[in-house]
């Protein structure tokens, strides 16, 4: 019985156009859930939270694609890595040397350029910044050393085009340029055109050098930040986290949600209806008045309360939807063991002498399955959304970022009011396509459920 009823499934979905889109919809889901657990690291889905990790980043940037739309070109936020290292040696003293090499070809100027590095070094090194222009001019940024350290030590630093000693050295050098630099910003003299106060696009190439007694003494690790307005696939929120990783994590996590919700809650739903439609009588009546007294409990406020008085973890806001999940299918599934028990394979099964939890198990249940497979698709999308909609009420777990929680926080930032589309429209979007993939499979297993759509 079991085999027919996988046939009949399978032959409904790939034989529906719904049935088609919805699987689908579904399979790109799952890939995307796939890529995210493996392509992003764990600790980036566990510092989502934590403001220091995402400080790189630009705040509210829109993202980077949407300079394809536009005739002036937003300047994009790089993260640069250096693209060549090498160790000299200039009499006394030994020199690292490490190289940032980029094209600029935006329509505006940047927000600031960071250099940040980490040094292990003996003694006081000096670290010295130059950039050379696409014009061959060269600019001296900075010339810094380090605290003096008798022993080998590591050291952290960033340095700012906002520091006081980078526009000292730029005025210093202000005689290169044709027109009045006093009143502008290190990275606004920097990427300048010499004859005016134009934007200067080509190749950049920013040098730094360290210079130091100790042949032991270099940079660890480096990268130079070229600040800007447009950044990755989703852009940035306003604490600088970047929206396509949540996107991306919010994914699997909007897909545990729903199929466990709705797996956990159908399984309840279904062994309670079975068992109270097969006893009949006492059983079944104190049974379907236990399901009434849960079916009237207004669920949004019950799972509100439960939220803020108990806790708001994720697996326990599951548990919640199972719990208030499983009455509607059990309503249903106890109306159809009611008609199944009066078969005639029944009756023979319990003069048989048979067990009453085989008789279910094996000749009621498995009548059911169309039923439970369609009514676990349909009960999916309402789990998301009603995970998304505690979540967006600032009651969901805010250590995982779910799509709902995304919302929450742009709604507590005002990102509507100030046009933040791209915080807004893609986890919105994100929640219907799940939705939508699992209501054209639930339409399509309806053709089994109920007989009379086939005729149509």
């Amino acid at each position: 019985m079991s085999n027919v009823t996988t046939n009949e499934i399978r032959h409904e979905l790939l034989h529906s156009k719904l049935g088609i889109a919805g699987i689908g919809i579904l399979a790109i889901l799952v890939l995307i859930s796939v890529m995210a657990i493996i392509t992003i690291p764990l600790d980036t889905f566990k510092e989502w939270n934590n403001p220091s990790s995402w400080l790189t980043y630009p705040k509210t940037s829109v993202p980077a694609w949407v300079n394809n739309f536009q005739s002036e070109k937003i300047p994009e936020h790089r993260i640069l890595q250096e693209t060549a290292s090498e160790n000299q040696i200039a009499g006394d003293l030994y020199v690292y040397t490490e190289q940032f090499k980029f094209n600029y070809s935006f329509d505006d100027f940047p927000n600031d350029f960071i250099y940040e590095f980490t040094a292990d070094y003996v003694g006081s090194p000096l670290i010295d910044i130059i950039v050379v222009r696409p014009d061959g001019l060269s600019l001296d940024l900075i010339s810094t050393s380090l605290p003096n350290s008798e022993s080998s030590v590591i050291h952290n630093e960033r340095i700012f085009s906002t520091d006081e000693a980078v526009k000292k050295n730029l005025l210093l050098q202000s005689h290169k340029f044709n027109f009045e630099s006093a009143k502008l910003s290190a990275e606004d003299i920097v990427f300048s055109n010499q004859m005016n106060h134009e934007i200067l696009k080509g190749d950049y190439v920013f040098v730094v050098k360290m210079f130091s007694a100790n042949s032991e003494s270099k940079i660890q690790s480096s990268s130079l930040i070229i600040g800007g307005k447009a950044f990755g696939i989703m852009g940035t929120d306003e604490l600088r986290r970047d929206l396509a990783i949540g996107l991306l994590w919010g994914t699997p996590l909007a897909l545990f949600i729903g199929i466990v919700v709705a797996i956990g809650s159908v399984i309840m739903g279904l062994l309670y209806g079975i068992y109270a439609g097969y006893k009949g009588k006492f059983v079944d009546e104190s049974m379907m008045r236990f399901n009434d007294i849960i079916y009237a409990l207004p669920a949004l406020p019950f799972l509100i309360i439960l939220a803020v008085t108990i806790s708001n973890s994720i697996f326990l806001m599951i548990g919640f939807l199972m719990i208030f999940g499983w009455v509607g299918v059990a309503k249903v599934s106890r109306s159809m063991a009611l008609q199944i028990k009066t078969k005639g394979y029944v009756e023979a099964a319990k003069m048989m002498g048979q067990k009453n939890s085989k008789i279910i198990l094996k000749h009621i249940l498995p009548q059911l399955l169309p039923y439970a497979f369609a009514s676990i698709a349909i009960s999916v999308p309402a789990a998301i959304t009603t995970e998304a909609g505690l979540s967006f009420l600032g009651l969901g777990d805010p250590s995982f970022p779910t799509w709902g929680q995304i919302l929450h926080d742009a709604n507590t930032f005002g990102a509507a009011a100030r046009g933040l589309w791209w915080w807004i429209m893609p986890p919105g979007i994100m929640i219907a396509i799940t939705g939508l993939a699992f209501v054209f499979i639930g339409n399509a297993l309806d053709a089994i459920v109920n007989p009379k759509l086939k005729k149509q």
